[in-house]
C-alpha cells in the first residue's frame, strides 16, 4: 500500500480557489490510479475526481465538473486538486485515495487513504 498525506485545505470565500496536494510515499506511485473524495458533516463520503496512472485521463463528479481539475506529478509522487469557483456546498473534508482499478468511483475500490484536509467555503 501507499501512504498518503493531504495538504492545502483552509477557509476561502465563495468564488475563490484552493489547490489541494496529496503526497505519496514509496516508489510505486505511478502504478496507482489516484482519486479525491470528500465528506461533508452528516453526509456520506462521495467521489470527486480521479486520474489514471500517467495523468492522461481524468473523470469528475457532475457537481464539480468544469470547476475542479485533478492532476499528478509522478516525479514528485504528488496528486493535486485545483478547485475554482468554490461554493459553500463544497465545504467538506477532502481525502485522496489510491486504487489499482481505473474507472471506478466506489470507495471500496480505493484501498489507501489519507487523513483528510478540511475545506471551508464561506458565503
Amino acid at each position: 500500500q501507499v501512504q498518503l498525506v493531504e495538504s492545502g485545505g483552509g477557509l476561502v470565500q465563495a468564488g475563490g480557489s484552493l489547490r489541494l496536494s496529496c503526497a505519496a510515499s514509496g516508489r510505486t506511485f505511478s502504478s496507482y490510479v489516484m482519486g479525491w473524495f470528500r465528506q461533508a458533516p452528516g453526509q456520506e463520503r462521495e467521489f470527486v475526481a480521479a486520474i489514471d496512472w500517467s495523468g492522461g485521463n481524468t473523470y469528475y463528479a457532475d457537481s464539480v465538473k468544469g470547476r475542479f481539475t485533478i492532476s499528478r506529478d509522478n516525479a514528485k509522487n504528488t496528486v493535486y486538486l485545483q478547485m475554482n469557483s468554490l461554493k459553500p456546498d463544497d465545504t467538506a473534508v477532502y481525502y485522496c485515495a489510491a486504487s489499482t482499478r481505473w474507472g471506478s468511483d466506489l470507495l471500496t475500490d480505493f484501498g489507501s487513504w489519507g487523513q483528510g484536509t478540511q475545506v471551508t467555503v464561506s458565503s
